[in-house]
């Protein structure tokens, strides 16, 4: 009887692994623009697992919109709360 719950249990076990590796990643991060120079914080959404290079995967998605990286001030792959999606506004980028 044991043996014939452990198969189905391992396969259930083995179809939750790949959701599990795939947990997007959200990047928070502080920007500005000059000329008049203008602040923000914003999230960034990855897809997948956090890149070894976080600053880089800001810098391509905001750089196009004419703002420059100043830092990243955390890496998680814990979506954001409700206060940090409100704190970033319209750059919380999904």
């Amino acid at each position: 009887m044991r043996r014939s719950l452990a198969i189905p249990l391992l396969i259930l076990t083995l179809a939750a692994l790949p959701g599990a590796a795939a947990a997007d990643c959200f990047i928070h991060y502080k920007a500005k623009r000059d000329n008049p120079l203008r602040l923000h914080y914003g999230i960034v959404q990855v897809s997948g697992s956090c890149p070894g290079s976080p600053a880089g995967a800001v810098s391509s998605r905001i750089s196009s919109a004419g703002w420059s990286l100043l830092n990243v001030t955390k890496v998680s792959e814990s979506p954001p709360s409700a206060s940090e999606i409100s704190s970033a506004g319209s750059h919380y980028y999904r």
